[in-house]
């Protein structure tokens, strides 16, 4: 059975003076999903954010939230709620004051209650008293998205949420989100332009690229089936041999198959990627176990599955 839609967007445009942001994109987003819009900075998924938040309004094309088109409704009537980069907490409000402070302007008599019941969700339950100053870069955000999951929005817009995270702590935190996410049951829309992010954690994966839609599918659709050769390119490494994409991954360095020379090992920890030239003078890199190693100048042989190569 085909998901519910919670939110829409039916050939919406944006144009500035000097470019046009958006041009013509049309998407559907499943009520309950994770859902990703991905692409490289300057693509339009933050204006999209934006449009679907009633910051920016479209030039053209419409969105429709809960089958209800909010195209002309100011921000405040529009039951969605945006986590941004910098998670804007108050720094003078403890953690639980941050948290009620959109529920005392709605004026919600339950407030104590929800309070209570979001920070045993972002599991920050011993930390209500704290302020911002005193919590770490993965607990502000946990905070950032308490503040906007009590307010019961039918979609949470998250605009590069890890950004200000270092490297170690985004991994972490964002198997968080992922839990999160399944747990409340809020509609998640996730910008970013980091493709392991988006890989890891979406249900679907919209991929972006010049103010256009690319490709929409799930994560191992977007990966293993690209559409286009910039979603194959922007989505990881990808080899080009005559018209047939491969992964450095499908890849092998076999006892028999086309001849290569090594022209260099790249270490990375649990794997190497070995680049590589044909006979017929294309590069290919291949992606092995460190624990086989190879040297700069070798011959070898490579091959491959021809159900892994990819033709866009």
């Amino acid at each position: 059975m085909a998901s519910e839609t919670v939110l829409e967007l039916r050939r919406v445009s944006k144009e500035f003076s000097t470019h046009r942001a958006v041009a013509d994109v049309s998407l559907q987003i499943p009520r309950g999903s994770f859902f990703s819009l991905l692409g490289p900075s300057g693509c339009g998924k933050t204006t999209i954010l934006r449009m679907i938040a009633g910051f920016e309004t479209p030039t053209a094309g419409e969105i429709w939230l809960n089958g209800e088109c909010i195209d002309t409704l100011p921000p405040y009537r529009r039951n969605v709620n945006t986590v941004f980069q910098g998670y804007a907490l108050f720094p003078h409000l403890n953690v639980q004051d941050n948290i009620e402070f959109g529920l005392r302007r709605k004026q919600a008599k339950d407030a104590a209650e929800r309070v209570e019941r979001v920070l045993e969700q972002v599991r920050l339950e011993g930390k209500a008293s704290r302020r911002p100053s005193e919590l770490s870069g993965g607990e502000r955000q946990r905070v950032a998205l308490a503040r906007a999951i009590v307010l019961q929005p039918d979609v949470l817009l998250l605009d590069e949420p890890l950004s200000a995270l270092d490297p170690l702590l985004r991994k972490q935190v964002r198997g968080e989100l992922r839990d999160l996410q399944r747990r409340v049951g809020v509609t998640f829309l996730f910008v970013t332009h980091d493709q392991e992010e988006a890989l890891s954690m979406s249900d679907q994966i919209a991929v972006m690229n010049a103010g256009a839609l690319e490709q929409v599918g799930t994560p191992r659709e977007i990966y293993a089936q690209p559409r286009t050769r910039f979603v194959a390119g922007f989505l990881g490494a990808m080899n080009w041999i005559g018209s047939a994409g491969l992964r450095p991954e499908s890849v092998c360095i076999t006892p028999q198959g086309r001849n290569a020379v090594v022209t260099g090992v790249v270490y990375l920890g649990s794997f190497c990627h070995v680049e590589m030239t044909l006979e017929s003078g294309e590069a290919i890199t291949a992606q092995i176990s460190p624990v086989n190693p190879v040297g700069i100048g070798q011959t070898v042989c490579v091959s491959w599955n021809a159900d892994d190569e990819v033709r866009c």
